[in-house]
C-alpha cells in the first residue's frame, strides 16, 4: 500500500477504509490544541498569581520566591517523563497525563494551604508545573501532521492562544478566591482549585477528542512512506525516491540512533550529530535564558526609583508590554519562520535579544526605554521559541522526535531557573546594567552557531 502525498490525502492505515484526510485531521488537532492550551494556561496562571503569596503566608517572605521556582523546576524535569509516556502512547496519554499531575500538584498546595505544612507546599508546587510541561509540549504536537511549508505557523498559533489564559487569568485569581470562601477554603488556595479543574478538563478534553493521535498517526505514514517507496530505486540508494517519501537517508545518524533505542541517550546522539537539531534546542534555551534572567529582575530595577504607590502599576504596564512582545505576534513570527526560514528567524530574534540588552541596560530610570526594552525582549523571545521548536522538530526522525523535544524542553526549563537564580546575584553585586551586557554576552556563542550554514528544514517524513 503506498502513500498518496501529492494531494494532502494519504492511504489509510490497514484497519481503515477510507483514506485520511491530513489536512482535514490537521485543522481539528490544531483547535483543540488551542482549546486546550487556553484552558490549561488560565488554570496554570490563575494559581501562579498567588502562588508566591501563599508561600509568603505559610513559610515568610524570604522562602516565597522558591514556590515559582519550583513549579518551573518541576515543568522542566517533567518533560523527560512525558516524553517517554509520548514515545509509546503517542500526544494524548502524555499531555493528559501532564495535565492530571498538574491537577495533583493544585490539590497538594490547597491540603499544604489547610494543613500549614510548607513541604508540601512546595511538593504540590513541583507537580503542579506538569501544566506548563504540558502547555510547553503542545506546541509540538501543533507540527506533527502540519504541512512543511505551514510547520513554524501552525506551532505559532498552539504558543499564541496561550495568551488568553495569560492575559485574563490573573484578573479571576480574586473572584476565584472569593467564590470558594464559603466552603471554608483558606484564603489564597481557592484559585489553585479552579487550576485543578481546569487541568483536569483539559485532560479530558485531550483524551476523548485528539483522536487520531497525531503522533502516532505520523509515526504511520513515515512507516508507510518508507515502505512504499520502489525497492530498486531504494536499494540503488537513490535520494530521490526517499525525498519523495518524505523519509531520511538510511545512513542518517539520527535513523541509525533511533534504531538503536528512543530514549535520552538516543535524544542526546541525534542533538550532537544533527547541526539543525543543535541549532534548535539551543535557540530555544538561550531565548529563554536571556529572557527570563532580564525580565525577573526588571521589577527590583524600576522600585529603585517609583513609590510603592505606584510600582504595582508601572511594573504592571511594563510586564503586559513584555508578555504582549512574546506572545501576541506569535502567529506572525511563524509567518515569517516559514517564509523567511527557520535560521533567518532565529538569527533575527537573536538580533532583538542583543537590542533589548543594550535598550533596557543603558535606559537608566527611563521607564519608557525600558518599556521598549522589554517589548523588544518578548520579540526576541518569541523568534527564538517560534523558529527553534520547528527546526528541532523537523530536523529529526519521527521516532526519537518525542524523546528530543523532552530534552528540548528539560533544557529550556534549567535554563531558566538558572538565569532567574543567578540575575538576583548579578544584580545585588553589580547592578542592572551588568545584567544586561552579561545576558547580550551569553547571546554571542549561539549567534555564531546560527551564522554557521544549517539545513533550514528536512522532508515531511523526517
Amino acid at each position: 500500500m503506498t502513500a498518496e502525498l501529492t494531494t494532502g490525502e494519504i492511504t489509510a492505515p490497514p484497519d481503515r477504509a477510507e483514506p485520511l484526510d491530513v489536512p482535514r485531521v490537521q485543522r481539528r488537532t490544531l483547535l483543540l490544541l488551542c482549546l486546550t492550551q487556553i484552558i490549561g494556561g488560565t488554570g496554570m496562571t490563575i494559581g501562579m498569581t498567588v502562588g508566591v503569596l501563599l508561600g509568603a503566608r505559610l513559610g515568610g517572605t524570604a522562602i516565597s520566591g522558591l514556590v515559582q521556582s519550583a513549579s518551573v523546576v518541576g515543568a522542566a524535569l517533567l518533560a523527560l517523563p512525558v516524553s517517554r509516556i509520548m514515545r509509546s502512547g503517542g500526544r494524548r496519554s502524555g499531555l493528559a497525563t501532564a495535565y492530571l499531575v498538574g491537577a495533583v500538584g493544585g490539590v497538594l498546595i490547597v491540603v499544604a494551604a489547610v494543613s500549614g505544612w510548607v513541604p508540601l507546599l512546595f511538593l504540590g508546587a513541583l507537580l503542579f508545573g506538569g501544566g506548563t510541561t504540558a502547555g510547553l509540549q503542545a506546541r509540538y504536537a501543533a507540527v506533527d501532521l502540519a504541512d512543511p511549508a505551514r510547520r513554524g505557523r501552525h506551532l505559532s498559533i498552539a504558543v499564541w492562544a496561550t495568551t488568553v489564559g495569560a492575559v485574563t487569568a490573573p484578573n479571576l485569581a480574586a473572584p476565584a478566591d472569593r467564590a470558594l470562601a464559603w466552603t471554608g477554603v483558606p484564603e489564597l488556595a481557592g484559585p489553585f482549585v479552579f487550576s485543578v479543574l481546569a487541568f483536569v478538563l483539559a485532560a479530558v478534553v485531550i483524551l476523548v477528542f485528539l483522536r487520531p493521535d497525531p503522533l502516532l498517526t505520523a509515526r504511520r505514514l513515515a512507516a508507510k512512506a518508507a515502505a512504499g517507496a520502489p525497492a530498486a530505486r531504494a536499494a540503488a540508494g537513490a535520494p530521490a525516491a526517499r525525498a519523495a517519501a518524505g523519509v531520511p537517508a538510511a545512513s542518517s545518524p539520527g535513523d541509525r540512533a533511533a534504531g538503536r533505542e528512543e530514549g535520552l541517550r538516543a535524544a542526546l546522539r541525534v542533538v550532537r550529530d544533527l547541526p539543525a537539531a543543535r541549532l534548535g534546542i539551543s535557540a530555544v534555551a538561550m531565548g529563554h535564558l536571556v529572557m527570563v534572567g532580564v525580565m525577573v529582575m526588571t521589577p527590583v530595577r524600576l522600585g529603585e526609583w517609583h513609590s510603592d504607590a505606584h510600582l504595582l502599576r508601572v511594573v504592571g504596564i511594563v510586564l503586559s508590554l513584555h508578555i504582549a512582545g512574546m506572545f501576541a505576534l506569535a502567529p506572525v513570527v511563524g509567518w515569517l519562520t516559514d517564509r523567511l526560514g527557520r535560521r533567518a528567524v532565529i538569527l533575527g530574534g537573536l538580533g532583538l535579544l542583543l537590542a533589548a540588552c543594550a535598550v533596557a541596560g543603558t535606559a537608566g530610570h527611563d521607564t519608557v526605554r525600558i518599556s521598549i526594552g522589554l517589548t523588544l525582549l518578548g520579540l526576541g523571545w518569541s523568534g527564538t521559541m517560534v523558529a527553534g521548536s520547528t527546526l528541532l522538530s523537523e530536523s529529526v526522525p519521527v521516532a526519537v522526535r518525542p524523546a528530543v523535544q523532552g530534552l528540548s524542553d528539560l533544557t529550556m526549563g534549567l535554563a531558566g531557573a538558572l538565569a532567574g537564580a543567578l540575575s538576583g546575584f548579578v544584580i545585588q553585586v553589580a547592578g542592572y546594567p551588568t545584567l544586561n551586557l552579561l545576558a547580550a554576552v551569553a547571546v554571542v556563542p549561539l549567534l555564531a552557531l546560527a551564522l554557521r550554514t544549517v539545513p533550514s528544514r528536512v522532508r515531511a517524513g523526517a
